[in-house]
């Protein structure tokens, strides 16, 4: 028996409206966290050119501050994002639309984070350590795991269920 019109047939009884109030309610929950990171991240950041040791920093390390700080103001940019696109549009009938550019606002929040991380983690380590190579690896080997943990991962389950899901729609 298939599901009436105004139903989707993915296994829940809701109407498409239902379905997007939902969508939006854990992608809130979503990128709660993500902002919260962001942010904290992002607001240490601007304090460190306060710093004396800042001016001591030799100028490729300058030069990486800058890149970090001004990839943190998109990342935190980008992830506040939905929340303003929700109130320009609220009360318009376009949630089905908001949900889908948020979905991507979102993604791309992911990624500027994951390259401030990678980028703030790359400035401690060089000035912690002095040893440059070892800063460049280890940050590297940071941003290959937010690569293959947010990116890489979801994609290959994605996948994998869809595979399995054909294989139990071809038994049928």
């Amino acid at each position: 028996m298939s599901p009436p019109p105004d139903r989707p047939s993915d296994g829940r009884d809701e109407t498409p409206e239902e379905r997007a109030d939902r969508l939006w309610g854990e992608m809130l929950q979503e990128v709660r966290v993500c902002q919260t990171g962001a942010q904290i991240l992002f607001g240490f950041l601007l304090s460190v050119v306060f710093t004396p040791r800042y001016r001591t920093l030799p100028a490729f390390d300058q030069h990486l501050y800058v890149a970090t700080v001004f990839l943190g103001a998109l990342a935190t940019g980008t992830l506040i994002a939905p929340v303003a696109f929700h109130r320009f549009l609220s009360g318009h009938g376009m949630k089905p639309e908001l949900i889908r550019v948020a979905g991507r606002l979102i993604s791309a929040g992911l990624v500027l984070l994951a390259l401030t991380i990678s980028a703030a983690l790359l400035l401690l380590l060089r000035t912690a350590t002095d040893l440059s190579p070892v800063a460049w690896v280890l940050s590297g080997v940071a941003l290959a795991w937010f690569a293959v943990g947010w990116l890489v991962l979801p994609r290959y389950v994605l996948r994998r269920g869809a595979r399995a899901g054909r294989r139990s729609s071809a038994q049928e």
